[in-house]
């Protein structure tokens, strides 16, 4: 059946008129369905969000092409009947191929997030030695300290929310965590996935190995302190994301790093790896502003409506729950500032 929400245009520009569409409701960001034809084959297709201009789908193009040509697999670009790589209508829409897997909501074994490591580690083995200038940035994606000034400007242009009381103590909670933390040490910059939340990897239907990568907007160049940073917030916090009982399982960190190290073999100089685990405490509370600001600005993240009576209401479950995880880590820099050490010892540098 046809989603109404769906223009034409693009059911057109993709011989869509026939098929069916359910939507995939995991991601926070774009608006994603699953494609099933009158044939019964089936793809991808999403409406990006605003942030997103189109010529992120160049560089989603030019990565997918060089994964596939490595063997890895990957979603694959579908251009349209008229061989456009997305269609403009009310938004950015574009179809990927479709892949069969699971998706994970958490972490809930050793071997799991092992092969979740080792999935991360092939595609950075991938594409290392891959030249390519991006044609769509957003620059300050990861800029923590920006992020930070946001939230303070926001809690100023918003005083009138009617929520802005309990927003405004949170956000304080977390600028005051902020302040306790180190700024990340400068490394090489490297091409990144740049979102690797658990629920961007696809993993094979009957067994604990990773299978692709998959929401490659973010796209990127910067370091691996982002990027396992931001795999290892999300991977080794077994609650999830929400829960004000998040925590960091340090089991799990060190058997997503052994994944990663075998499957990077040997790329990672030392400073690179030595700089991970102050990049989680630093992308937790990053992330937790990102929900704040987005608790007063009402806009950006997708929320669930089943369990949450309003965007700011869920913006703030996470938020705190994202301050939670990046305290527990903090308190844990020591012991996981051990392991990566004697990974760093293997490493190239």
């Amino acid at each position: 059946m046809k989603e109404s929400s769906i223009p034409d245009s693009v059911l057109e520009a993709y011989d869509f008129t026939d098929a069916a569409f359910e939507p995939i409701t995991v991601g926070l960001v774009n608006r994603t369905y699953a494609v099933t034809r009158a044939d019964g084959t089936r793809a991808i297709l999403q409406r990006l969000n605003p942030v997103f201009a189109a010529d992120v789908n160049v560089d989603l193009e030019r990565i997918t092409d060089h994964l596939a040509s490595r063997g890895l697999e990957t979603p694959r670009l579908v251009r349209t009947r008229a061989n456009a790589r997305c269609v403009e209508a009310d938004g950015i829409w574009r179809v990927v191929t479709f892949l069969d897997g699971r998706v994970f909501d958490a972490v809930d074994s050793e071997a799991v997030a092992f092969a979740a490591g080792a999935l991360a580690g092939r595609f950075h083995h991938a594409v290392a030695d891959l030249e390519h200038r991006f044609a769509f940035t957003r620059p300050g994606a990861h800029d923590t300290p920006k992020h930070m000034a946001k939230l303070q400007a926001a809690l100023a242009v918003h005083a009138s929310h009617p929520e802005h009381a309990r927003i405004d103590l949170l956000a304080r909670e977390i600028l005051e965590h902020y302040g306790t933390l180190s700024p990340l040490t400068a490394t090489r910059a490297r091409i990144i996935h740049g979102d690797l939340k658990i629920t961007n990897l696809l993993f094979e239907p009957d067994a604990d190995r990773g299978l692709a990568l998959l929401d490659l907007d973010t796209l990127q160049s910067s370091t691996y302190a982002i990027e396992l940073g931001d795999a290892l917030r999300s991977w080794c916090n077994p609650l999830g994301e929400s829960s004000a009982r998040a925590h960091f399982d340090l089991d799990l960190a060190k058997a997503a790093l052994t994944g990663w190290m075998d499957a990077t073999r040997g790329l990672p100089e030392r400073d690179e790896v030595e700089s991970i685990p102050l990049g989680v405490a630093a992308i937790a509370v990053e992330l937790a502003s990102r929900f704040a600001t987005d608790a007063l600005e009402d806009r950006f993240f997708g929320w669930d409506a089943s369990r949450y009576a309003s965007r700011v209401e869920h913006n703030l479950a996470r938020a705190a729950s994202q301050l939670a995880l990046s305290r527990d880590v903090a308190s844990k820099l020591p012991e996981l500032s051990r392991i990566v050490r004697d990974f760093g010892s293997k490493s190239r540098g």
